[in-house]
């Protein structure tokens, strides 16, 4: 299904669930993007890098870099690139090493951007690192104008899913 922008891209990011529940479909899907351009491919995982290594020597030169351990709510958010400050991100390649060692410090404003979509029927979709409090402060702008929204976070409390323009 992503063949038709793989010409277009110069990165792919496999985030959650969690990539390594299902190593051999993230080992496959990775071999085909491999196959079809020449993009960085970065993974995020809730793992510590020792318990996947296992499964990442299977997928050697599949993933350029890995954001490994599992993201903490309580930890800061200082570092770029990750969601709190214990996750580690792990160079595995030469083209990872070109493209993410730049990452290995703190986050500077301009890390913390992250795309909006929308689709012909309305479902938003967004796409980067958002700053920790970013969510509520788009709650609170869209709750200003009367629109309800509901965060992958309000689920995990027991809120009802629905799209952000219920």
């Amino acid at each position: 299904m992503i063949a038709q922008w793989l010409p277009e891209i110069d990165g792919v990011t496999v985030s959650g669930g969690e990539p390594f529940d299902q190593p051999e479909a993230l080992r496959d899907l990775l071999r085909q993007i491999r196959l079809r351009t020449n993009a960085d491919v970065l993974v995020f995982s809730g793992y510590p890098i020792e318990k996947i290594a296992d499964q990442l020597d299977d997928m050697a030169g599949l993933i350029d870099a890995l954001i490994s351990d599992p993201y903490s709510i309580e930890a800061p958010q200082t570092l770029a690139l990750r969601g709190s400050d214990n996750q580690r991100l792990n160079i595995l390649t030469p083209l990872g090493n070109a493209k993410f060692s730049s990452y290995q410090r703190e986050a500077a404003s301009s890390d913390r951007k992250f795309d909006l979509m929308m689709d012909d029927a309305g479902q938003v979709w967004m796409a980067g690192i958002p700053g920790r409090d970013d969510f509520k402060r788009l709650t609170e702008i869209l709750s200003a104008q009367d629109h309800k929204i509901f965060t992958t976070q309000d689920r995990s409390a027991g809120a009802p899913r629905r799209k952000a323009n219920d």
